[in-house]
Parts: C-alpha cells; structure tokens; sequence
C-alpha cells in the first residue's frame, strides 16, 4: 500500500465526518433515544478507521526502514566524498567569489604548515608572496567572468617563511541561475618542474654559449651537411622533401629550442627553409660525441623532432583531407601556438600552399577548408594574418 497526499486527504475527511457523528452521538445520549441503526454504523466506521489506520502504521513503518537505509547510503557518500576531498594528494579548497576560505583539506594545511581552523575565514591572498598578490588579485577579479578552468603560476610563502613555485587550477561554482556563488582551487607544488625548466634553461645557454649565430631571412634555404646539428636559438624552420613529382612535401617544423640536420634523416632529398627571422648556431658531431653533458642536453631535443615525425605521419595516414588539416593544426597549436585573447595564435606564418604540402592535398582546397572552419567560428586571423585557433 502506498499512502498518497489524495488517500490522506480522503481519510482525514472520513475521520472528520465520523468525529463529528461521534460527537454530535455522544451530545445526545441523555436527551433523544438511539436510533437502532446509528451505534451499529458508527462502529462500522470505527473499524473501517481503525483498520485505514493500521495499514497506515505498516506502510509508515516500511518507509521509515526505507528512509532509515536511504539516510545511511547517503551519509556513506557523503562520508566518502568527503574522504576524498580531505585526503586528496594536492591542496584542495574552497573560498567565495571574494577569495575568502570556506573549505580546506588535509594536503592545505600541510603544504602551507598551519592548522585547518587557521584557513578558513582567512583570504586567500593572504598566502601569496607579497611581490606576488598584485598580480593574484587581478587574476582573482576576472575568474568569475570566465567559462573554463584557468591555471595560475604563483609564489607561495608558508607559515615559516619558506616560499615556493605553486600552480593554481580555479574552478567557478555556479548556481542554477548562472550565478557565481564559490570558486574551487587546486594547489600544486611545482617547485622540482620550475628547478627542471630552470636547468634545462641553463643547458640551452651553454648550448649557444661561445658559438657563433647564423642568421636567415624568412624564405632562406639553411645549408645543410653531415657533420653538423643545428640548433634554433629564434624563429621557425621548415624541413621539406621532394616527392616523385616533384611536389614539395613538408617533413617537419623545427622551432625554437629544437634541433635539425641531414644526419636526422634518411631521405636523399632534404630541405631546410627559414619560415621567418631565423638564428641558428652549429654544433659538430665530433664535439657532441666527445662531450656527455652536451649529449644529454640535446638528447630530449633530438627526443622532441621523433616525437613529431610520428605525428606528421599520423597526419599522411588520414583518408580525408579535412581529418589531415585538422591533425595539422593541432600540432601547429603545440609546436608554436601561443596563448592570446582569442585562443592559441600559431606564432609564425602560413601560405596556404605550405599547409597543403604538409597535408598531401592542393592549395585550393586548403584555401576552402580555411573558409569553411572561420565560418564555423574555429579559426580566426590578426592583423599580421597569423592563423588564431579557438582555444
């Protein structure tokens, strides 16, 4: 039996009716004589009562187990959501629009080493590093105005003073009505990444250090031979071949920090062209050999044009052409996009015949699917032409 609100309505009406039967029965008692048939129904009603309100009692009593169980399912997801926030392996809390804490877990209180009850109802800023919070506070006013998660790369100071390299991720907390109400902050500690990128900093300067720089105009062919690398200290370079007829085919893009020569490759026919203001410095094989830090330095260099060779032949093995204009452009948005206001503009230039080239197809089409994705709104162009990708 499932007790409805229409069921209770009737059975509080039927209780109603037969209360004031029973009142008005018990009023006359002394005065007027009992007609025969009265007491026989008003105790058929009674039963019928008493018998409405028994399954009643089942039926409350069966829903209390049920809500009894319901309440314990709930308590243990929420008993383990919880565990998960508390006991997350990065910092983890919450504050208002404001910056103001509400929520820390466990990983907060030990990276910034002060208690729990310290955090909350503290702002925020307050824990970054003075020179820092200018910047932080502007951060903090444009957040609630943003549909994505953003990354923040600040300064910490702990209770102790001690400061480190932290990567905030902000999440805004919305309500139904759109509204921002709260902002989720994931705190990492990247000081060991900063002390790699700053080492592998110091090994691309000694890599240019006492070397002599080559410059190339944009659209200058790079002399190649087998007993150098070079390495690219600013601009883009594009390494082409040529195919049986007799149409260039890009083979890869050395950008900057990246390496490039004839003996990385196997193809009779290879070509290196500037695809902008171009300085290089040469690095003899002889020299690289005999040298194990400058072997481990250019190693992850040499690691990185492995890495996208795979990707362009990924982009050769696609069947349709837009597929290949798309994989494309997703690595041009890696290997030299740049973050703008618009999204990832890609930092050097492109004609639409070197696109096609990259992609095996023809400039025409490369020019019709260009129209077809800035209609769609996916790409964009600046003032220079550069090509701009919605992030």
């Amino acid at each position: 039996m499932n007790i409805d609100k229409l069921e209770i309505d009737k059975f509080t009406q039927r209780t109603q009716g037969m209360y004031r039967r029973l009142t008005d029965l018990y009023e006359n008692l002394n005065t007027m004589p009992i007609m025969p048939d009265v007491l026989p129904q008003a105790l058929v009603e009674l039963g019928s009562a008493s018998e409405i309100v028994s399954l009643a009692t089942d039926e409350l009593h069966q829903q209390n187990e049920e809500l009894i169980q319901t309440r314990t399912l709930l308590e243990a997801e929420r008993q383990r959501y919880q565990d998960l926030f508390e006991f997350a392996p990065d910092a983890y809390l919450v504050t208002d629009t404001l910056g103001i804490i509400r929520e820390a877990n466990y990983m907060t209180a030990t990276l910034l080493k002060m208690s729990h009850q310290y955090l909350v109802g503290k702002p925020i800023v307050n824990f970054v590093a003075l020179p820092d919070r200018a910047t932080f506070r502007s951060y903090l006013s444009q957040i609630c105005g943003c549909t994505k998660v953003k990354e923040l790369v600040v300064r910490i100071q702990k209770r102790d003073g001690e400061l480190l390299d932290a990567a905030m991720t902000v999440g805004v907390i919305r309500n139904q009505q759109g509204k921002p109400i709260a902002l989720r902050w994931l705190i990492r500690d990247i000081t060991e990444r900063k002390q790699v990128e700053l080492a592998l900093s110091k090994n691309d300067r000694d890599l240019t250090q006492d070397r002599l720089w080559h410059k190339y105009c944009k659209g200058e062919s790079i002399s190649l031979n087998l007993t150098t690398l070079w390495y690219v200290c600013q601009g883009c370079v594009k390494l082409t071949t040529v195919c049986e007829t007799g149409e260039e085919v890009m083979v890869g893009l050395a950008a900057e920090g990246m390496v490039f020569g004839s003996t990385l490759t196997m193809l009779h026919t290879y070509q290196a062209t500037a695809l902008s203001e171009v300085e290089l410095v040469s690095i003899d094989l002889a020299e690289i050999a005999a040298s194990p830090s400058l072997s481990h330095s250019l190693l992850p260099k040499i690691n990185q044009r492995l890495r996208q060779t795979e990707f362009f032949l990924v982009i050769a093995g696609r069947r349709r052409v837009q597929d290949r204009f798309q994989q494309l452009l997703l690595l041009l948005k890696q290997e030299i996009g740049e973050p703008v206001a618009e999204g990832i503009r890609l930092s050097v230039r492109f004609t639409h015949e070197e696109l096609a080239s990259a992609c095996c197809t023809t400039r025409v089409t490369i020019t019709r699917l260009m129209g077809k994705l800035q209609q769609q709104g996916q790409i964009y162009f600046d003032s220079k032409h550069h090509i701009i990708l919605k992030d």
